[in-house]
C-alpha cells in the first residue's frame, strides 16, 4: 500500500472546513489592450468556457465561479496560450503576466500549488519544443529512425523527472494528477503498461480514492490503475478489489503487402495475437524476428498469431523484408508519428503486446527471452 502524506497544497482537512461558495480568480495581464482573456473548466471529457472578459488599458480582471465539489482543474486562455491551475482549498488566485509570454512567465499568488503547476508546464512545453526540433531532424534525414525514438525517450524522461518528484511525495495533490496526464500530441508521458509508471497510476488512485471516493476523477483513475494492474498481472498490494473490469482490444487497421487493410481483431478472432510494434531499419530487427519466428513455429498451431506492424519510414525495405515473413504484417504511414502506435502508448521500439483468446490486452513483454513463456501462459 502507497504511503501519503496528510495535508499538502490545502488538501483534505482544510478543504472541508468552512468552504467559500466560490472562488475568485483575478490578475493584471500587460500589452493585452483590446484582447479577451478566458477563464475555462478541463473537465475529464471536455472544456468549458466559464467566463471572459476584455482586457483595457490596465489589463485588470476579476472571475467568480462557484467552487467545486471535488477538486478540479481550471486554465486561463489568452489567444492560444494557457495558465493551468486547479481549485481545491484556494479562495482566491492572483495571477499577473504579460500578453507576449502568457504562458510562461506568469507569477501567482494564493496557491503553492499553481506555483507547481508552472513547473510542470514548463516542463511540457519544453518536451514539446525538444520533440518537434527532433521531428524535423528525423524527417529531414538528418537522424534515423531508431536515434528519432531513443532522444524522444530521453526528452519524456527527463519530464517525468520532474512529475515523479510531486506523484511520490504528494500522490493526493492536483499537480501529480495534473503531470500524471501531460501528453503530446495524443501520447501520454506516462505508459500505462510500463511497470515503473504503473507505479505512479496506483499511487495516485489510491491517494484520489482515500480523499475523494465519490469524484468522477478518482473512479476514472481508479479504472486505468486496474487495468494496468491486469495487463501488468502486478503483485503490488494496491486497494483495488472494488472494480473488476476486463481490458477490451484497441483495434487496429493497416495495410499489408498487398495494399489491404487488416484489422486486428480479425486476425485476433479466437486466437492469442502477439501484437508488436517494430522497426525493420534497425540493430536488433533481425534477433527479434528470430525469436518472433521460433514462437510462431512452436505455437501457431496452438492458435497463436502474430499481428507486426512496421513503423519504418522507408517503404520498400519493409516490402523486401516482409514478403519472407510467415505472420500478419502491416505498415504504417505515419512511420514514428503512428496514431496506432500512440494508441498503445508506445515509446519505445520494439513493443511487444499479448491478447488472450477473448481479445483481451493481459500482457507487455518487456524480454523478449520471456515471450514463449508469456505466450504459454494464454494458451
Amino acid at each position: 500500500m502507497y504511503r501519503f502524506l496528510a495535508v499538502v497544497y490545502g488538501f483534505g482537512v482544510v478543504m472541508a472546513c468552512n468552504p467559500s461558495p466560490e472562488f475568485v480568480v483575478t490578475g493584471i495581464v500587460a500589452g493585452a489592450d483590446g484582447q479577451t482573456v478566458y477563464l475555462e473548466n478541463v473537465s475529464l471529457s471536455s472544456v468549458v468556457t466559464l467566463d471572459s472578459a476584455r482586457l483595457n488599458t490596465s489589463g485588470k480582471f476579476v472571475f467568480k465561479h462557484p467552487r467545486p465539489d471535488y477538486p478540479d482543474f481550471y486554465h486561463l486562455r489568452l489567444n492560444n496560450q494557457l495558465i493551468n491551475f486547479a481549485v481545491d482549498s484556494t479562495e482566491t488566485l492572483t495571477f499577473t503576466a504579460d500578453a507576449g509570454t502568457f504562458a510562461t512567465s506568469y507569477t501567482v499568488e494564493g496557491s503553492d500549488a499553481a506555483t507547481a503547476f508552472k513547473e510542470v508546464t514548463l516542463a511540457q512545453l519544453d518536451a514539446n519544443q525538444a520533440i518537434k526540433r527532433l521531428r524535423k531532424e528525423y524527417e529531414t534525414g538528418i537522424i534515423s529512425d531508431t536515434l528519432y525514438q531513443r532522444q524522444v525517450l530521453n526528452v519524456v524522461n527527463a519530464y517525468k523527472e520532474i512529475a515523479l518528484k510531486y506523484i511520490y511525495a504528494q500522490p493526493m495533490s492536483t499537480v501529480s494528477y495534473f503531470a500524471l496526464f501531460q501528453q503530446i500530441d495524443g501520447l501520454m508521458f506516462f505508459d500505462l503498461y510500463d511497470k515503473s509508471d504503473s507505479r505512479a497510476y496506483g499511487a495516485v488512485a489510491t491517494s484520489y480514492n482515500h480523499f475523494y471516493p465519490e469524484s468522477p476523477r478518482a473512479r476514472h483513475l481508479y479504472n486505468l490503475a486496474l487495468q494496468s494492474l491486469k495487463v501488468l498481472r502486478s503483485e503490488r498490494a494496491i486497494d483495488l478489489d472494488k472494480i473488476a473490469r476486463e481490458v477490451s482490444l484497441l483495434d487496429v487497421e493497416l495495410p499489408n503487402l498487398q495494399g489491404e487493410k487488416i484489422k486486428l481483431s480479425d486476425v485476433a478472432r479466437d486466437k492469442a495475437v502477439v501484437l508488436n510494434f517494430t522497426v525493420y531499419q534497425s540493430e536488433w530487427s533481425a534477433e527479434l524476428n528470430t525469436a518472433l519466428n521460433r514462437m510462431y513455429v512452436n505455437y501457431h498451431a496452438q492458435g497463436v498469431e502474430i499481428y507486426q506492424v512496421s513503423l519504418d519510414g522507408d517503404t520498400h525495405l519493409w516490402k523486401n523484408i516482409v514478403s519472407d515473413l510467415p505472420w500478419t504484417c502491416v505498415h504504417d504511414p505515419q512511420s514514428v508519428y503512428s496514431q496506432a502506435a500512440a494508441l498503445y502508448n508506445v515509446k519505445q521500439l520494439p513493443a511487444i503486446f499479448i491478447l488472450n483468446k477473448s481479445g483481451n490486452l493481459v500482457k507487455r513483454v518487456d524480454d523478449i527471452n520471456s515471450l514463449e513463456r508469456e505466450v504459454q501462459a494464454v494458451l
